[in-house]
């Protein structure tokens, strides 16, 4: 192996070694042993994922002690080992004494939830895991294990109509995975509705959610649909779902029981024929013991729960990742030297794939990246050193040239439209007030090639 090689992936290895042609994958076992507590010798067997310790009754590890939240921690099985994390409950979550909100466990530790310390223990079997033959899933592309078994477990649920809970770090692909579900699914023809709900005003996620009919406020001058009611035949896609207000949630449990819908304002219920899928980047486990969010509807809603590896978990998709990001950036057959796929290997990709396609597209921008043949490939303008501050710490100058681009960008494009504020705009894809906002917060009262 090369000097300069990124180190091989060890769960690429993983596959080559133990599942090689077939389509399984073996991974450790892993039990929680009950040492002290009500159940004093119960063993709970910790399958791939995550899995909820807790004293409500549909707790998959199901503690009958009362000084143990409802939903108390989550314990997950990943490639790597196994991780634990509180989720914000009473008594709180430790591990050999220390308070913990998200940890690594290894083998042998003790586990201390509320009056209870479980022990976690690496049984002598392995679980195996069925791996999708497929290395895509709509726009989800990867050959790892930990993505092919997510892919797995989507093409068996995508074609019923289980409600599915896409649980993940930001960046991580969630919007992909619901949209490919839906393409997938019976429902396909029908519509595709999503929604944030982290973009919407509280007040008026009731009308957006149900509908209204006019004159229910002030300003509702027309009948008008919630996207129940637009989804209908399809699918519902809630992104964000741990942001729904409170207030808000007995209804929209009501709606997933009676799959009726009543517009504000309106004394008439109507039916609905949809598919719910919901996406949280937050515990909603914590938001249950928090007080914000509703258990009886995080139960409901995680009838099938899927949660998506974050990029760390799976740097052998780095490279393929690239591939299919800058191929879809620009419509051609794209070249990853070995240095380029080097530099990616080696970040952290906090922001996971969101992340890494905005560096590749800002690499495109700027000339960082390659075209479609090592012959075009563009090296780096001359003087970008000089924009580089390398005097800072790696973390600290990353903020610092982010902070930059703005004002290098739009320096670029008006020059690029002889100084044209609407035309900038438009090249950008923004508003113009956007770029005169930009143009005031940097200090650029003219623009370059203005008169």
């Amino acid at each position: 192996m090369r000097p300069d090689s990124p180190p091989p992936d060890p769960e690429t290895e993983t596959v080559q070694m133990k599942a090689g042609g077939l389509q399984r994958w073996e991974i450790p076992s892993w039990n929680l042993v009950v040492l002290e507590g009500p159940q004093r010798g119960s063993t709970f067997p910790c399958p791939l994922g995550p899995s909820l310790i807790g004293s409500a009754a549909s707790s998959p590890i199901h503690l009958q002690d009362p000084t143990v939240s409802r939903v108390h921690a989550e314990v997950v099985v990943h490639p790597h080992g196994v991780s634990l994390r509180d989720c914000e409950s009473t008594n709180g979550t430790y591990v050999e004494e220390v308070r913990v909100r998200d940890a690594d466990v290894m083998e042998g530790h003790r586990i201390r939830v509320g009056s209870s310390i479980l022990r976690l223990h690496r049984a002598e079997d392995v679980q195996v895991t069925e791996l999708s033959r497929s290395e895509q899933f709509g726009e989800m592309v990867g050959r790892s294990p930990a993505l092919r078994a997510v892919f797995s477990i989507l093409e068996r649920v995508a074609p019923t109509d289980a409600t599915i809970l896409l649980q993940g770090e930001t960046g991580t692909g969630k919007d992909l995975a619901a949209q490919a579900i839906h393409e997938n699914s019976a429902r396909a023809a029908g519509p595709y509705i999503a929604v944030d709900c982290g973009a919407i005003a509280e007040s008026l996620f009731e009308s957006e959610l149900f509908g209204h009919v006019k004159g229910a406020f002030s300003g509702a001058v027309s009948d008008r649909p919630g996207v129940f009611e637009e989804a209908h035949g399809g699918t519902l896609f809630l992104d964000e779902i741990g942001e729904l207000p409170l207030g808000l949630q007995r209804k929209l449990l009501r709606v997933l029981e009676s799959r009726e819908v009543r517009r504000v304002g309106s004394n008439r219920s109507r039916r609905v024929d949809i598919r719910l899928i919901a996406a949280t980047n937050r515990s909603l486990s914590a938001g249950v013991n928090a007080g914000h969010f509703r258990e009886d509807l995080f139960f409901r809603l995680a009838v099938v729960t899927v949660e998506l590896p974050p990029l760390r978990q799976r740097r052998g998709d780095i490279p393929m990742l690239a591939r299919h990001l800058l191929e879809r950036l620009t419509n051609q057959p794209p070249v990853l030297p070995p240095t380029v796929v080097s530099t990616l290997m080696s970040r952290g990709w906090p922001g996971n794939v969101r992340e890494l396609r905005n560096f590749l597209e800002r690499g495109l921008s700027l000339g960082w990246s390659v075209g479609p043949s090592p012959a075009v490939s563009k090296a780096l303008p001359t003087g970008l050193d000089e924009f580089v501050p390398t005097h800072l710490p790696l973390k600290e100058a990353r903020i610092a040239w982010m902070e930059q681009f703005d004002e290098i960008y739009l320096d670029v494009l008006l020059r690029k439209t002889d100084g044209n504020v609407s035309a900038a705009a438009r090249e950008a894809g923004v508003g113009r007030r956007f770029i005169q906002r930009t143009m005031k917060r940097i200090g650029r009262t003219r623009s370059p090639g203005s008169t």
